[in-house]
Order: structure tokens, then C-alpha cells, then sequence
């Protein structure tokens, strides 16, 4: 599925269907280059979900703890961008923040590649002009689930 994004005003309505339909346990994976909007799209994400205070991106902390007020899930964002082994992640515990009660959204996975389950879905940006393209890719039933609720 793919949408055009004009503004971060459009990245953030978006982001809020997103939320509207996700689940606990869901891992989802941002793909895009430096300034793309990944961060913009979590941030998102946690508005829609009533999260008031700052939302930056985790790239000197590699991860971003968001406990939400309903207390159905929490979510975590990852940035490993300055990720030099993805055994580092081994070290930080990073298999205890995956689970049935929470929701992870990782900027460049593929630094952690061999250590991160598997993404449910995959969100891909890419900047055109002043706006960006946002691909969305299920990649379990429960992504396809997302996706197609998103999409009606």
C-alpha cells in the first residue's frame, strides 16, 4: 500500500489511523533515510494515542520508552542508525522489550539484522519534493489485519 505524504500535517493523520488500529505485540519496522519523516511518523503515532510530552528521536539512546495512560501496551522506539554490531543489542536486553504488551517501532532494522524478530509491517519513506512517499508491506496476518483496517 502506498500514500503520498505532502506534509508532516498529513504524516500525522495518517499516523493517527495507523494508531487507531494497532495491536500489542506488533513490531513494525521504519525504513528511509536520514530526515524522511520515521521519527515524524512515531510521533504520530503516540499524539494519537494521547502521549503529550516530547517525542524525539532515540539515536543516542537506541531506544525510547512510552508507557500510554490505558496501559494496553508500551511502546518502544528503537533507532539503532549508530548501531556498530548488532550483538550490541544482545547486551542491552533487547529480546526483553519484545512482547504481548508491546508495540515496537525500529528505525534502521537492518543494523540489527540476525538479532530483531520479524517486522509485521514495513514502512518505508522516501522524500518527494517537499512531501514523502510512505509504502506500507505486511508482512504476518496480523500486519495484513493493520493494513487492510487502514486501508477502508
Amino acid at each position: 500500500m502506498k500514500r503520498f505524504l505532502p506534509d508532516e500535517a498529513a504524516t500525522a493523520t495518517l499516523a493517527a489511523r495507523f494508531q487507531a488500529f494497532l495491536s500489542a505485540g506488533l513490531v513494525v519496522f521504519l525504513h528511509g533515510p536520514l530526515g524522511a519523516g520515521k521519527t515524524a511518523f512515531v510521533r504520530g503515532v503516540l499524539r494519537a494515542a494521547g502521549y503529550a510530552g516530547a517525542v524525539k528521536s532515540p539515536t543516542y539512546t537506541l531506544v525510547e520508552e512510552y508507557r500510554l495512560n490505558d496501559g494496553d501496551y508500551t511502546i518502544f522506539h528503537f533507532d539503532l542508525y549508530r548501531l556498530t554490531d548488532p550483538e550490541e543489542l544482545e547486551f542491552m536486553g533487547i529480546r526483553d522489550y519484545f512482547g504481548p504488551r508491546s508495540v515496537c517501532f525500529i528505525e534502521w532494522p537492518e543494523r540489527g539484522a540476525g538479532v530483531l524478530p520479524p517486522a509485521d509491517l514495513d514502512l518505508t519513506l522516501a522524500m518527494q519534493g517537499p512531501g514523502r512517499e510512505l509504502r506500507m508491506t505486511a508482512s504476518t496476518p496480523a500486519g495484513r489485519v493493520l493494513l487492510q483496517s487502514i486501508d477502508k
